[in-house]
């Protein structure tokens, strides 16, 4: 079944549920229709996540077709060379080990490879694609392994300018002040292994490597961006911190200890101000989509209106909803269940650096080549008040 026909069926799974809440509503639902309303809502769970899986899978054979359309160019000598180097083949090793520019280490096997900046550089579009929040957030540019990037953020904003006689003087701000956040190369490692046969041969070995790294860097990355706590990997937006988003832009009036309400999510989306609203999007787990799914306004009308097209995000009071599987999902007391706010203010930086070690002997009884590799980067919110969490009292 192709994405159209599962979000065509998830709108017609979706409004069978709300009939049946408007059937029942106010009155004790029979046990009957409880079967079928859990029958329904165990579809729904299974039409998102055959959505979210169908549209991951669209983007990496997007990657794939890409790959295959950038071998047409010649490769300049050091491109080459690396792929020729990821075939696991102890000749082509040595010889870009021999070009000290783009090597590390010193292990008599294969060392840690510096790969050259147009690998690195594709594998930063893949990650682009295959990430919504590398999408949403703000990439500005790239950190070397060995240095931090500094950015000052208002600790404490200016009170406002006042109207003064035209002989009086300016009344001097006594209350902005400011702090420094540091982005810094943190040290992402990963090891994979791949079949000699399927990498045999350069070409191969470069677009393959390339893709599963993406897809494990990816993973990893979408982890941290939502609960990382900036310890030696980036700061997520579920994380309460004052160098991230605060406790003070968490809003729980009017939800329940374990459901979020239409007037809680209303707070929220209007506890942010005029000029964070244009940009601003939501991030939920589809568990907390399913719930708000079933929610209305005072008008009567639902809150959620779910995309019928590829590419088309659904809408929650009128601004997109991603899903992530990172995203908190537990429903009870004190939880976070979404966050809300214009993620130009979520900075990611890349360091220039992306180490590869070539396994070429240790999996060869199985056939397989192993590629153990290093990524640095980091991300974080830079600016609390363009964010609001939605929180469960």
């Amino acid at each position: 079944m192709n994405i159209f026909d599962l979000k065509q069926e998830r709108a017609e799974v979706t409004k069978a549920i709300r009939d049946m809440m408007d059937k029942y509503d106010g009155k004790e639902m029979d046990g009957a229709d409880k079967d079928t309303l859990g029958n329904l809502e165990a579809r729904f769970d299974s039409l998102n996540d055959s959505i979210l899986a169908e549209e991951k899978q669209i983007e990496r054979e997007k990657l794939v077709n890409g790959s295959v359309e950038k071998k047409a160019p010649l490769k300049d000598e050091r491109m080459q060379m690396f792929a020729n180097a990821l075939t696991g083949k102890a000749e082509d090793i040595a010889r870009f080990k021999n070009d000290v520019n783009y090597t590390l280490g010193t292990n008599a096997t294969a060392g840690y490879l510096t790969a050259p900046m147009e690998f690195r550089d594709e594998l930063i579009k893949e990650l682009d694609n295959l990430l919504f929040m590398r999408t949403l957030a703000r990439n500005i540019g790239t950190i070397g392994a060995s240095q931090s990037l500094g950015f000052p953020y208002r600790a404490t904003a200016a009170a406002d300018a006042q109207w003064v006689s035209e002989v009086a003087a300016a009344p001097e701000e006594q209350a902005l002040a400011y702090g420094q956040r540091e982005f810094k190369p943190n040290r992402m490692a990963k090891l994979i292994k791949l079949s000699k046969t399927l990498v045999s041969h350069s070409d191969m070995a470069e677009r393959v490597v390339k893709e599963e790294m993406a897809y494990r860097i990816a993973v990893t990355q979408e982890n941290a961006y939502m609960t990382g706590n900036g310890s030696g990997k980036p700061l997520g937006i579920f994380t309460a911190s004052n160098d991230g988003i605060p406790t003070t832009r968490d809003v729980s009036t009017d939800n329940g200890t374990t459901y979020v309400t239409a007037d809680g999510l209303l707070n929220a989306k209007y506890t942010l101000k005029q000029q964070y609203l244009a940009n601003a999007s939501w991030v939920m787990h589809r568990d907390i989509v399913k719930q708000i799914a079933k929610l209305k306004d005072s008008d009567n009308n639902y809150l959620w209106i779910p995309s019928m097209r590829d590419g088309q995000p659904d809408t929650l009071l009128g601004h997109p909803v991603f899903m992530s599987e990172y995203a908190p999902n537990t429903s009870t007391t004190g939880q976070y269940v979404a966050v809300f706010g214009d993620f130009n203010y979520y900075w990611i930086v890349d360091a220039d650096a992306l180490e590869v070690q070539i396994l070429n002997e240790l999996y060869a009884v199985t056939n397989q080549v192993g590629y153990l590799y290093n990524y640095f980067g980091d991300g974080a919110p830079v600016l609390g008040e363009a964010f609001v969490r939605v929180k469960l009292t």
